[in-house]
């Protein structure tokens, strides 16, 4: 031990741990030689921390055990309902909303009667205004015919 330099010994070793003839070869070494006695000192005084340190009891507050049967009982009453019902309780309110819209719209689309649609008079529509005047059209139209050609626009403009 005399050929080891005691602060890889104190490195490698804890203090606690070392035997009595090892410590008296360390005690006798740190008399001499300076930078070891500080290393000697540091990992004595570190052993003394620790030990007191572990020997100390910290007591929890008092409601400290309420608290933390209260959080696991909690844990337990979420993980005891069934996945589908956690599922349905987070996700009603836009399922019973996309229900409500679907109704409404099949409401809108079925039973409210349609718009009626205008009944085409097909010897008007066949003719133009502007075929009419220009006297394009290859028949015979009756005045009745012309006048609904002529007027249909104005009709429908209004």
């Amino acid at each position: 031990m005399k050929d080891k330099c005691i602060t890889e010994i104190l490195d490698n070793t804890p203090i606690a741990n070392l035997s009595e003839g090892e410590l008296h070869e360390v005690r006798v070494h740190v008399q001499d030689c300076v930078s070891c006695r500080g290393a000697y000192e540091a990992a004595r005084i570190s052993a003394v921390v620790i030990r007191t340190r572990a020997q100390t009891t910290i007591e929890p507050s008092p409601f400290f055990q309420t608290r933390v049967m209260a959080a696991l009982r909690e844990q337990q009453a979420v993980e005891s309902v069934p996945a589908m019902l956690r599922l349905w309780r987070a996700s009603k309110a836009l399922v019973s909303s996309m229900a409500v819209t679907t109704a409404a719209l099949a409401v809108l689309s079925f039973v409210l009667p349609a718009s009626p649609t205008p009944v085409v008079d097909q010897t008007a529509s066949a003719y133009s205004a502007e075929s009419v005047i220009m006297g394009q059209s290859e028949e015979q139209m009756t005045y009745d015919q012309v006048l609904s050609a002529i007027y249909a626009d104005d009709d429908e403009a209004r």
